[in-house]
């Protein structure tokens, strides 16, 4: 059984005073035989030497990312630092991080797979995934990497962001050492029993004509239904500025049906291309089902707010890690903590932790219950312990 300890700060400029705060908060004597720190901060923290000087004075690993706002039992905001401690007496932890990546080549994951999982002779229960964000790297590549290497191990985690417009300080996080470019994971061992629930958007809202797509090459959607995407949407009755480009595509994501009876995802719409192509947030297979969908600020709330709903109800007593798509953080328009207050008042005085995520990856399951790890975009992912 895993229990959870939460630890914040929001000193951000004195790794002293951020030190001495946390480690006030910690009770060594909750400490059960194994414990890791699950980490998350605003890139601040990174800068000012707080997470490294933190990681010298704990006495357990610390594995996350920066993100641009978060939540957590007690407190919530942008400027935080807050470390979630899994500690148990019959689970075992072992983290890892692979060498820097540049390219979709699985040989940094499968060396550092070999490096921490080679050396046990069972298998991990859960894997907690904390990805670098990286331009020619995609969440999907993660996924699928990592589901070969392991033999399909539950992977539930994030892909790191950051405060800025081009996300510079996103970075993840081992112990002393901050990456842009390196994959950090923390393996669970033993009797590990998550539930994983999602929060899309309202399916009320979508178009009713669905698509069926018949050209793509990975994230880039290029027919449904025999035309252009750009032609498939505008028949939907989707307007063109008077450049000729659809109107607020981002608006506008595909709930993506692979139709081999596994949940739904999320693919988010960055951009059309000249010629009337998808630029998506995840591959787009041919022969998937697609869905014109809306995301707005009142489907983010009630869509979160139900799924919280469902947690609350099922696994009261258990603690939670959620990880919620950067824009549905966007798509609150001035009313941004909307979804962090809605979050801290259903959650009440429950041990959770939320952070922003560049990709949500989280699996889903099949009509037989069986789990298939999935990328998400616009997408609120959640892990019951």
């Amino acid at each position: 059984m895993i229990k959870t300890i939460i630890l914040q700060t929001a000193e951000a400029d004195d790794p002293e005073t951020a030190v001495s705060g946390i480690l006030a908060q910690l009770q060594k004597s909750e400490l059960k035989r194994n414990s890791v720190g699950l980490i998350s901060c605003f890139a601040d923290f990174i800068t000012s030497g707080v997470v490294a000087a933190l990681a010298e004075k704990l006495p357990f690993p610390i594995a996350g990312t920066t993100t641009l706002a978060a939540a957590a039992t007690g407190i919530q905001g942008e400027v935080l630092l807050i470390i979630t401690v899994l500690t148990s007496d019959d689970v075992e932890f072992d983290v890892g991080i692979t060498d820097p990546i540049s390219a979709e080549d699985d040989k940094p994951l499968k060396a550092a797979w070999d490096r921490i999982a080679g050396k046990r002779a069972d298998k991990p229960s859960l894997m907690l995934s904390f990805a670098p964000l990286l331009m020619n790297v995609s969440a999907d590549f993660f996924v699928e990497a990592w589901t070969a290497i392991t033999g399909n191990v539950p992977n539930f985690g994030t892909l790191a962001v950051d405060h800025n417009p081009d996300y510079h300080e996103s970075q993840t996080i081992l112990n002393k050492e901050a990456s842009k470019d390196r994959y950090v994971f923390v393996l669970c061992y033993g009797k590990v029993d998550p539930l994983f629930f999602i929060a899309g958007i309202a399916e009320e809202e979508a178009f009713r004509e669905k698509g069926i797509v018949t050209a793509s090459q990975g994230n880039q959607l290029k027919g449904v239904n025999g035309v252009s995407v750009a032609q498939y949407l505008t028949s939907l009755g989707l307007e063109k500025d008077e450049n000729g480009a659809i109107k607020g595509v981002n608006a506008y994501p595909f709930i993506q049906d692979y139709k081999d009876g596994t949940q739904p995802v999320i693919r988010v719409m960055f951009a059309i291309t000249p010629d009337g192509s998808a630029v998506c947030g995840g591959k787009i297979p041919v022969g998937a089902e697609l869905t014109v969908g809306f995301i707005n600020a009142e489907g983010v709330l009630a869509f979160s707010e139900e799924a919280l709903k469902k947690v609350v109800s099922k696994a009261a007593d258990r603690s939670v890690l959620i990880f919620s798509c950067i824009g549905r953080y966007f798509s609150l328009g001035y009313e941004k903590n909307a979804e962090i207050d809605k979050t801290v008042q259903i959650m009440g005085d429950r041990h959770f932790h939320l952070s922003y995520s560049g990709t949500e990856l989280c699996p889903v399951y099949g009509k037989d219950g069986k789990l298939t790890n999935r990328s998400h975009n616009d997408t609120m992912v959640i892990c019951v312990l």
